[in-house]
């Protein structure tokens, strides 16, 4: 049978993704260097995104540690589970989300009369309100839940 109808790939040419991550050729960020690699693909990415905004529903009205504890939980589960692999672009993605989402949900809460920018800084939401950050826990990796 043609490889086509099989649904076989040459990995060494083109990715494919299973079980959420993406394998095949990766180019190096810094030389443009290609090499065969895995990352956690776009739809995982996707999905996590989905679950932070979920969580961080305009509607939760339980104190601030409980939905902190519940986002930390959601973020160190997929850290986890794709620790292995080029992670880089997706972990500096997921923490600008998680940063936007958190500050959206904090000002919507405290009916702050601006975006948040300056009271809920990055830097503030991953240390002073204690969201787990995958970029900066990347040395790490996995993750202990605590």
């Amino acid at each position: 049978m043609p490889r086509a109808v099989l649904g076989l790939r040459d990995a060494r040419r083109e990715r494919f993704e299973f079980l959420g991550y993406s394998f095949g050729p990766h180019r190096h960020r810094r030389d443009g260097k290609a090499y065969l690699g895995a990352s956690p693909s776009p739809k995982s990415v996707a999905r996590l995104r989905q679950n932070v905004r979920d969580h961080l529903k305009a509607s939760h009205n339980r104190p601030w540690p409980d939905v902190r504890d519940g986002l930390n939980a959601i973020l160190r589960g997929w850290d986890n589970y794709f620790c292995y692999g080029t992670r880089w672009t997706a972990h500096r993605a997921i923490d600008a989300h998680v940063a936007q989402s958190v500050r959206g949900f904090l000002v919507r809460r405290h009916k702050a009369p601006s975006q948040g920018a300056r009271r809920f800084r990055k830097e503030a939401i991953f240390k002073e309100l204690g969201v787990h950050s995958l970029v900066a826990n990347k040395a790490k990796t996995p993750t202990a839940l605590t």
